[in-house]
């Protein structure tokens, strides 16, 4: 690690998934893994013993919420940044989230470059330095740390049909074949199966093959954010 990288804490529960994050952080330019936690105890201690310019922290952590955690640490002064990772869609939690000055907020499950767009404009916003000469200084400083727009579907693909499919998809506990997505969503097979795909390339969903008894395996999608459905998430 050199001293000009940003060193990031992973704090996360989920020991595969803290793994994956790690794994996102140290593919980022710029960026280093300081350590990997999976308490807030953990994560005290490490904050004692290393320096840590970056927080991914979970907040549903097995000994407390980490927004409780985020505003001890501001109440103690500690210079440290933060980006909230979590499953919760609670409006008030990403304000309370703005309050306590965490700079970005990430929803799970998500892809690579999801997170690699939010470190990019975290250290676009950390290298803004000196006095701004005026107001656009400032405004261009403060909109590095906005959450981009949505990217741009592949050709063919609608955002209103992204979003059926993707709904049908968490609430199929079993997960859904291309032809079931298919007849519950109202569109042809192909057309299923390009959004399935699409779910599965963005780190949203997974796929397994179905053998049968003749004839090519049927491939069987299943959404990763949770299988109990969109009503059981975690915070």
């Amino acid at each position: 690690m050199s001293a000009a990288e940003v060193r990031v804490l992973v704090v996360e529960d989920d020991p595969v998934a803290a793994d994956a994050h790690a794994l996102y952080v140290g593919r980022v330019p710029g960026f280093a893994v300081a350590g990997t936690v999976h308490s807030l105890a953990g994560a005290t201690r490490a904050l004692e013993r290393t320096r840590v310019d970056l927080l991914l922290l979970d907040l549903g952590l097995p000994d407390g919420h980490g927004l409780r955690f985020a505003r001890g640490l501001r109440a103690a002064g500690h210079p440290v940044d933060v980006i909230a990772v979590t499953s919760a869609r609670d409006l008030a939690m990403v304000r309370e989230s703005v309050s306590l000055g965490v700079v970005q907020y990430v929803l799970k499950p998500f892809a690579f470059p999801t997170l690699r767009e939010r470190l990019l404009r975290y250290a676009e916003f950390r290298a803004a330095a000196g006095e701004a000469a005026g107001q656009d200084d400032v405004d261009r400083a403060v909109a590095a740390l906005r959450a981009p727009g949505p990217a741009a579907l592949p050709k063919g693909l609608s955002a209103p049909t992204l979003d059926r499919v993707a709904a049908l998809l968490r609430a199929a506990a079993g997960g859904l074949t291309a032809a079931g997505a298919a007849g519950a969503a109202g569109i042809s097979r192909i057309t299923a199966r390009r959004y399935l795909e699409h779910l599965v390339d963005t780190g949203r969903a997974d796929r397994t093959p179905r053998y049968g008894q003749v004839g090519r395996p049927e491939l069987r999608y299943r959404w990763l954010a949770g299988q109990a459905g969109p009503g059981a998430r975690r915070p």
